[in-house]
């Protein structure tokens, strides 16, 4: 039996010197009961104060499980827990080492997060990180700031402070409470538009860094300001003589406004009627520049481009329709009253200018109108040279007009000459021609130049 207890202790002292061994690995009685089949999890605490294995884990006050191990894992605590399999808790819990009373023993709490607690449980191998960690403040740390407070902090002058506050509130009361009842609508005022001011102070964030992409183009202006105080200060006169004379000019213009008033507000007034209807012209009014300013010759009848242009011949009808009705006989002149004196034909000059028609005896009125109406050398021969160089202007008369027709120009008579009508070079449908009259022969009956725009191609 004693070489027995002998191998044994030498067993022993082999084994302890072969691998690590530490007393406090080694497990104490005790604890709480944690069941057949219990949960293991790890929590990360900053400090443990003086925790130790088998210290006691509860969940609102209620024991579910025990510290199993401590172990320094860097700065921070990693304690070991085994709870039973049956705690019902969310796997982001959160832990916090408190006391059983004021000399009590540490234990371990175990509660959910106040906001938004998972949907899963907390299981085996789960980690409780140092972030859902807290304490409570030790007893010696309590006594040591309220030693702080007595002796070194302010207590001393919290009377002096009192005294001082009831002196100055003395009799003031009534302002004090006004000061505060405004000082309340002002935080509350604050507090409601707290959106806006965070608004606002974001909106000034972004001046701030919008000026500072800026900061060389400020720098520049900021350089070139004094050059330019300078050039101002330099021309402060010019400007204050230029500001007296705007003020003369505003004076003149106040008068001149107020004086004019009235005939402004009828002019408007007058003018409204207009602009409504011009308004309600429309694009009408536009368009009829198209016409109006081009007429007769309107895109419609030379062409609205070159190819269209070169396709028009002159003289075809290009959709036109004309109704004109024209009286080319002339007015018919009254007859004189033969008691009334009278021109008789003897007595036309020859070089003109042409008596009014109405001032002519009745046979000279005849004979006159008989050549005109229907100039021929018989009709025509023996009048006075400006009746006949008349006449020839319609029509050429062998050996009555010189150089065989037209006598130069005309003096123009009191009353229209009548011509005769002579027919144009072109029938309508169904027509006859009875005469075919030249361009010349229209220039010369009618006006020349209104001839050659509005006829060019017609007469042949």
């Amino acid at each position: 039996m004693k070489h027995l207890r002998l191998v044994l202790l030498l067993v022993v002292a082999v084994l302890l010197s072969s691998c690590s061994f530490s007393v406090q690995k080694m497990p104490l009685p005790g604890g709480a009961d944690v069941g057949d089949n219990p949960m293991t999890v790890h929590v990360k605490f900053p400090d443990v104060l003086d925790l130790v294995p088998q210290s006691t884990v509860k969940v609102s006050d209620v024991t579910v499980g025990k510290v199993t191990d401590i172990e320094l894992d860097g700065y921070t605590a990693d304690v070991t827990l085994q709870l039973r399999n049956d705690v019902d808790l969310p796997d982001n819990a959160e832990a916090e080492i408190r006391q059983t009373s004021l000399l009590g023993e540490k234990f371990v709490s175990l509660a959910p997060p106040a906001d938004n607690p998972s949907p899963n449980k907390l299981g085996d191998g789960d980690r409780i990180d140092i972030s859902a960690t807290n304490r409570n403040p030790e007893v010696e740390e309590v006594l040591g700031a309220l030693s702080l407070l007595l002796n070194g902090g302010g207590v001393a002058q919290l009377k002096t402070i009192a005294s001082e506050l009831n002196k100055a509130l003395d009799g003031r009361e009534s302002n004090a409470k006004s000061v505060l009842t405004q000082l309340r609508t002002f935080t509350g005022q604050l507090d409601e538009n707290k959106a806006d001011i965070v608004d606002a102070i974001e909106s000034l964030n972004r001046l701030a860094k919008s000026a500072n992409k800026q900061k060389p183009a400020i720098e520049s202006a900021l350089d070139d300001l004094p050059g330019a105080l300078e050039s101002l200060d330099g021309q402060r006169a010019d400007l204050i003589k230029m500001l007296k004379a705007l003020g003369r000019l505003g004076n003149v213009g106040t008068k001149v406004i107020r004086a004019s008033k009235t005939a402004t507000i009828d002019a408007l007034t007058q003018l409204q009627p207009v602009l409504s209807n011009l308004a309600k012209t429309g694009d009408d009014f536009a368009k009829s520049f198209n016409v109006f300013l081009t007429y007769p010759f309107v895109d419609e009848v030379v062409g609205r481009d070159p190819e269209v242009a070169r396709n028009l011949h002159m003289g075809d009808y290009t959709n036109l329709a004309i109704k004109l009705d024209l009286d080319l006989g002339g007015p018919k002149v009254p007859l004189p009253d033969p008691t009334d004196a009278c021109i008789p034909l003897k007595d036309i000059p020859d070089d003109g200018p042409i008596p009014p028609l109405d001032q002519l005896c009745e046979g000279a009125l005849k004979a006159v109108q008989k050549c005109l109406d229907n100039p021929t050398v018989e009709n025509c021969k023996g009048l006075p040279d400006i009746v006949i160089r008349t006449a020839c202007q319609t029509v050429p008369l062998p050996g009555l007009c010189p150089n065989g027709g037209g006598g130069g120009p005309l003096p123009t008579p009191t009353l229209p000459i009548p011509v005769p009508s002579l027919p144009l070079g072109r029938t309508g449908p169904g027509g006859q021609l009875e005469e075919t009259m030249t361009l010349d022969r229209l220039m010369g009956s009618y006006n020349p130049i209104l001839v050659g725009l509005l006829l060019p191609g017609v007469a042949e």
